[in-house]
């Protein structure tokens, strides 16, 4: 880690971080990346990980997609997780691509920024002063722009979920491994009295960068989900995005694809959390 610190502090601005490649590479193809430097980050020990410690689940930056896919831990502690990671383009892609250089892409279509968001996420980086953390809505700075500084990296994840929450992601495609469309991640949790007590609702492809609706989730916060309820928050989800119109659709029909979407997210967490609870 000090090795590849120093090599972008050495290369500061001409130099790009190679994690999985699966974003980088196609924008060096297509010419629209020419970094001076590659800086290599595979062979750095102790960054491939799924864990939990002190209650939050953990993942080093260098873990696979497909890893977090498979992971037992996280499918029974935050499922929606693994949902998004099989979601993301195919197999190969999935094999190769790291859960860091998903997240430090900021690409706006990206599935995974979502579920960060949805879960509250933290995002640790390290750079030559040290370690900071990064709250997951505070990360995302505008398209494919972070807070990273250009002489840090990122390094690990840590989210606060329970195995009793609900959570799901849901998204719009044309096809199996086509850019999403629209895409929402939901995460809920309920009293014992069935009241939703914490909430998080992430929307992607919609904006210039992943989209927190705080407004949605406000919403939702001390209700029991009813389906009135649940109109609101998607009709308000709907408000907070700010879609483009591309070959996937106007932004008056992803505007309301979001409503859409984030009543069926909503619908899955909920159900999903009520049999957590049994």
């Amino acid at each position: 880690m000090q090795e590849a610190l120093s090599l972008l502090g050495r290369y500061r601005g001409d130099a790009k971080l190679l994690a999985g490649g699966q974003s980088l590479i196609p924008l060096m193809k297509l010419r629209i990346a020419s970094p001076s430097h590659l800086i290599d980050l595979h062979r750095i020990p102790g960054l491939d990980y799924v864990k939990k410690v002190d209650g939050r689940i953990v993942l080093g930056a260098l873990t696979r997609m497909s890893a977090i896919e498979e992971s037992v831990l996280l499918k029974n502690d935050c499922f929606m997780l693994t949902e998004c990671a099989s979601q993301i383009a195919d197999p190969l892609v999935r094999n190769m691509g790291t859960i860091g250089g998903n997240l430090a892409h900021a690409d706006p279509a990206n599935d995974m920024p979502a579920a960060m968001v949805a879960t509250d996420a933290e995002f640790l980086v390290t750079g030559p002063k040290g370690v900071r953390a990064i709250a997951a809505p505070e990360f995302f700075l505008d398209t494919f722009t972070t807070a990273l500084a250009e002489d840090e990296i990122l390094t690990e994840i840590r989210m606060s979920v329970s195995p009793s929450d609900g959570g799901a992601y849901v998204k719009l495609e044309r096809q199996a491994g086509d850019l999403t469309a629209v895409g929402v991640a939901v995460r809920l949790r309920f009293s014992e009295g069935g009241q939703c007590e914490a909430c998080g609702i992430g929307l992607t492809a919609v904006g210039p960068r992943v989209i927190k609706a705080r407004r949605a989730e406000e919403a939702l916060l001390g209700s029991k989900m009813e389906s009135a309820v649940i109109e609101e928050a998607s009709r308000l989800a709907s408000e907070e995005s700010s879609p483009g119109g591309d070959l996937r659709g106007s932004a008056a029909y992803k505007r309301e694809m979001v409503k859409v979407v984030t009543k069926r997210a909503l619908a899955l967490g909920h159900k999903r959390a009520r049999v957590a609870r049994r």
